[in-house]
């Protein structure tokens, strides 16, 4: 059985053809990357997983979809996001939160925590897994505008973390934040795996080799082949795998 499982999945997007026939089998506890050019999509994916997609009106999904077990198209969206923690590319914590008060909602909102000291317990547990709690730690009521644009993306990671997900997807989380935050992002990435099945988007193959267990690389909507990174990496098997793994895509 598998964390996530993709059966000819094709997706349709005002009649354009964007995900064709998509099989992809996610093992639980690892690192699974998505790599490929702009476009190709790689976000598409991660929307039809957690059913975001179903915010895009003229939106159409064929095929089957399992996530934990469930039947991802009959089961209620609201329930399956309950399991599904999710980063975006560009940092969003909620700007009239503190920081502690980001961390904290998710937990509120799933049934987490019970009492003000479990509370306190899980937020200090997921900024320490975002690598962030000893930034933060003195400036908990802070608000999130005082802190840089990597320290943000750490703190969205902590915020999706503490609801306690058994899967987290990241959309290229990133893209847009410095070197250094990138690799703790990354290193905090690694450490989850033991307790949440990762999906990440990535454009950066480098990337890619650092962190990933197993990686499908996607191109104009298909998948054109996935397979244990190790493998992958030193074995692509098409012109277009062996262009993007070289970073040339």
């Amino acid at each position: 059985m598998y964390a996530i499982e993709m059966k000819n999945v094709n997706v349709y997007i005002d009649k354009r053809h964007i995900l064709k026939d998509i099989n992809l089998r996610i093992p639980y506890n690892s690192v699974y990357v998505i790599m490929g050019p702009s476009g190709s999509g790689k976000t598409t994916i991660l929307k039809v997983i957690n059913r975001l997609i179903d915010l895009i009106p003229s939106s159409k999904i064929d095929g089957a979809i399992y996530v934990l077990g469930f039947d991802v198209l009959s089961h209620d969206p609201y329930d399956l996001r309950r399991y599904i923690g999710m980063v975006f590319q560009v940092p969003n914590p909620f700007p009239h939160l503190t920081i502690y008060e980001n961390v904290a909602i998710a937990a509120k909102i799933n049934g987490i925590a019970k009492s003000k000291r479990e509370l306190d317990r899980i937020v200090k547990w997921a900024l320490e897994k975002a690598m962030l709690w000893n930034e933060v730690k003195d400036r908990l009521h802070d608000y999130p505008h005082q802190l840089s644009g990597g320290q943000r993306q750490r703190l969205c990671l902590a915020r999706a973390i503490a609801m306690k997900p058994k899967i987290l997807l990241l959309d290229e989380p990133t893209a847009n934040i410095d070197p250094v935050n990138a690799r703790k992002l990354e290193e905090a990435i690694i450490s989850l795996k033991d307790e949440i099945t990762v999906v990440m988007v990535t454009h950066s193959s480098h990337q890619a080799a650092r962190v990933a267990d197993h990686v499908a690389i996607i191109y104009d909507g298909k998948v054109v082949e996935q397979g244990p990174a190790k493998h992958l990496f030193l074995h692509p098997l098409t012109d277009i795998g062996q262009k993007i793994l070289r970073g040339e895509m």
